[in-house]
């Protein structure tokens, strides 16, 4: 009877584990296309994106930069201080994007030209977001708001 409880006991947990390891897997598999990792323009210039890699792209609109095109395709150029990319977008920018104001961008490279499917600017007047904010501590650019 010993005997029959313990191998009922290893196959419960057998059953279990190989249950976590699929249920993680899957988890996995569909969360590949969600995750957009942040990355800087100067992080960009020292270890470049593979084609075709979703990712998020922030820093400061460079001033004298934004070119309107014909429709809604707007270029402009985003900096963190150390270097420099050119983003094209299509579509309506938020009321608050500006020169020298942060922004993310989510999208692909094509070439040199970071393509932007989605802008977030900042929304208020202090606002920044952290990972914009660290970049451009790295680069030593960036300066506390004042009140």
């Amino acid at each position: 009877m010993k005997s029959l409880k313990k191998k009922r006991r290893i196959q419960v947990l057998l059953v279990t584990a190989l249950a976590l390891v699929i249920s993680t897997g899957m988890i996995g598999y569909a969360m590949r296309d969600g995750i957009n990792f942040f990355r800087a323009p100067s992080q960009m210039a020292e270890n470049p994106p593979k084609p075709g890699e979703v990712f998020r792209l922030g820093g400061l609109v460079e001033e004298g930069s934004i070119q309107r095109g014909a429709g809604e395709t707007i270029t402009f150029n985003v900096t963190d201080g150390g270097a420099v990319v050119p983003v094209r977008f299509t579509g309506v920018l938020p009321d608050l994007f500006g020169e020298n104001q942060g922004m993310i961008g989510t999208g692909t490279m094509e070439g040199t030209v970071f393509v932007a499917n989605e802008i977030l600017a900042k929304h208020d007047e202090s606002y920044m977001p952290k990972e914009v904010v660290d970049a451009l501590k790295e680069q030593g650019v960036y300066k506390e708001p004042t009140s």
